[in-house]
């Protein structure tokens, strides 16, 4: 989830920065009220001093996970707990509910009983990023003796012990170590015995600690960009500035709200679930004048295994739909919440209670912004993006690789398959949207696990057939080189029911996984993998956007010849015949072949 880098919406709400100035020799202050140019540029020194915590993380991260796929989010708060700007790098499952979640920091530790060199930390799935491997660390900033402001963050721990990551626990006990709130470093002194409790459960401490330790630094970071940006520009704090950019943020977003017609808009999508039975997501978009409402109720109940939804990760995924379909141009902030209400049932898949297994939560969570843009597709056509593959597919791999058996590994990589066209716009192919992390590059995974990747490649004829194709995924096959067997954690969707099209678009194709041994692996459990096997991965493909037959004939030429799409599959499904000796559009056939004004 990106944050803006221009200028601030102008027009809106102006509102005063108390300054000071009757001391000589003060650094330069802040006029008040505040105007429009140094609104700009406050604002570009806060988005540089966030995106410098989040530098800070990933350049000094012992993992893969945050240093190459960006599994991270980076923000500053306010005194009163209110997100006042992100970092452009960072996933909205990570950033959106660690900004409705500081308020759970503040209620245990309150602002003002926090000391110099305090560092807190959870990864309660309820309280922040509903899963357990993910790690929300906060920091109090202080200058002249008061805190004021916190930085946090929030990325994926390699492990956290448990099973291991994967959809198959039946609560969440046994997901791995649960950690409350905590004071993490008590005013600047380690609390050893947390440290000691998370190194002696987890399978590998120093990956898993050093990400914390990294965590730790980048707030710092933070802090002392933070703390320089206030002495320059001669603020005592950030509260003035937080008021003018939420306020401004609020307005902005509820001016886009009013843009779209009251109504009651709606839409449902099933997906494969955990066994054989599918889950159903349902969903109604409510406009009154500038206020918003989505509400899943209708939606399937919570199930017994791993992929269940925390409402805040609903929240924080849903409210990224929002903004990506109506106001993308709007910062986000704790003002783009405020007109904004999510609401399920108590109990559902995307309000699950305590203590429901939530490891696999983004495979249900992910599929929050499709369905919000399919409730608003008639409402705004050109806006909105048809259904990909929606997500990330995780492939965790632990094992041993000494003959001795003492020496583990565990090992996790992301992969992404194609996400859904829009009016004007084919999907774009091997992206993981809607979380916006990287892939690992074959060389990464390669010299970071004993993994040997034979085949990565796009899959031909994956994007869904329409007027703009659906993005295509890819296929991916590899063997361990341990000699041993190894247990496969696979966290797949889409395997049964493919991304649909929208606007007369066609679904993309399913999702596979394959291992050439007598027992298949499944999708969403703990798998034993042979020693030699060789394992096949087919990513979904991303949902079309409007008819195919209403699609370029140039550009189905252009796809065939780019090996996007088969010569065959331009015939059946867009009615495109090409003459493959010239490398030319058979005009006279294409006409025979696709309906009248097509």
């Amino acid at each position: 989830m990106e944050q803006p880098g221009g200028g601030y919406p102008e027009d809106l709400t102006q509102s005063a920065i108390c300054q000071d100035n009757s001391q000589d020799n003060e650094p330069l202050t802040v006029p008040m009220p505040i105007d429009q140019i140094t609104l700009d540029i406050l604002w570009s020194r806060l988005i540089a001093t966030v995106n410098e915590q989040a530098a800070a993380l990933i350049r000094t991260s012992f993992t893969a996970i945050v240093r190459d796929s960006g599994d991270l989010a980076a923000a500053v708060f306010d005194r009163r707990g209110r997100m006042v700007a992100q970092s452009v790098t960072g996933t909205p499952g990570h950033i959106n509910p660690m900004a409705t979640g500081m308020v759970h920091f503040l209620e245990r530790f309150p602002i003002d009983t926090l000391r110099p060199g305090d560092v807190l930390i959870t990864n309660d799935p309820w309280m922040t990023a509903s899963q357990i491997n993910d790690l929300t660390i906060a920091t109090p900033v202080f200058k002249d003796g008061r805190a004021i402001a916190l930085f946090a963050n929030c990325c994926h721990a390699l492990d956290i012990g448990g099973r291991g990551l994967a959809a198959d626990s039946r609560s969440v006990y046994e997901e791995g170590l649960y950690l409350p709130l905590l004071k993490l470093v008590d005013a600047g002194k380690p609390v050893e015995p947390i440290f000691d409790i998370i190194r002696a459960n987890v399978r590998t401490p120093e990956e898993v600690i050093g990400d914390i330790h990294s965590q730790i630094i980048a707030n710092e970071v933070g802090a002392e960009q933070l703390l320089s940006f206030l002495d320059e520009f001669g603020l005592p704090d950030i509260e003035g500035l937080a008021d003018e950019i939420i306020d401004r943020t609020e307005a902005a977003m509820r001016a886009a709200i009013r843009d779209i017609p009251n109504g009651d808009y709606r839409s449902e999508m099933t997906i494969d679930g955990f066994d054989d039975t599918p889950i159903l997501i349902k969903c109604c978009v409510r406009i009154r004048g500038d206020d918003l409402e989505v509400d899943y109720a209708g939606s399937s109940g919570q199930v017994p295994l791993g992929v269940n939804v925390a409402l805040n990760y609903t929240q924080g995924y849903t409210t990224y739909g929002i903004k990506c379909a109506i106001s993308p141009e709007v910062p986000n902030n704790a003002g783009s919440f405020r007109p904004v209400r999510i609401t399920a049932p108590e109990g559902s898949i995307l309000n699950a209670v305590h203590p429901a297994a939530v490891g696999g939560r983004h495979l249900v969570g992910h599929f929050c912004p499709s369905t919000v843009m399919m409730a608003l597709a008639d409402a705004l056509p050109e806006k909105v993006q048809a259904p990909g593959f929606d997500g990330i597919w995780n492939s965790q791999l632990e094992g041993e690789l000494g003959g001795d058996g003492h020496k583990r590994f565990a090992y996790i990589w992301f992969s992404a398959g194609g996400t859904g066209a829009m009016h004007g716009k084919d999907g774009l192919s091997a992206v993981a949207y809607p979380s916006g992390i990287a892939g690992f590059p074959a060389e990464v995974i390669e010299a970071s696990s004993p993994i040997i990747m034979h085949k990565r490649e796009l899959r031909q004829d994956s994007g869904g057939p329409g007027q703009w194709r659906g993005g295509l995924s890819q296929v991916m096959e590899y063997s361990i080189t341990t000699g041993k067997p190894v247990y496969l954690q696979s966290f797949y969707e889409r395997t049964k029911y493919p991304a649909p099209g929208l606007k007369g678009g066609s679904p993309g194709v399913a999702g596979r996984l394959s291992a050439n041994q007598e027992k298949q692996p499944i999708p969403k459990i703990t798998s034993q993998i042979e020693p030699g096997a060789v394992v096949r991965i087919e990513l979904p493909g991303g949902g079309g956007f409007g008819p195919a037959g209403e699609r370029d004939p140039a550009a189905v030429l252009a796809d065939v010849r780019g090996g996007y799409v088969s010569k065959e599959a331009a015939e059946r499904d867009y009615g495109v015949v090409i003459d493959t000796a010239r490398w030319v559009v058979d005009e006279a056939a294409t006409r025979a072949r696709r309906p009248a004004g097509a």
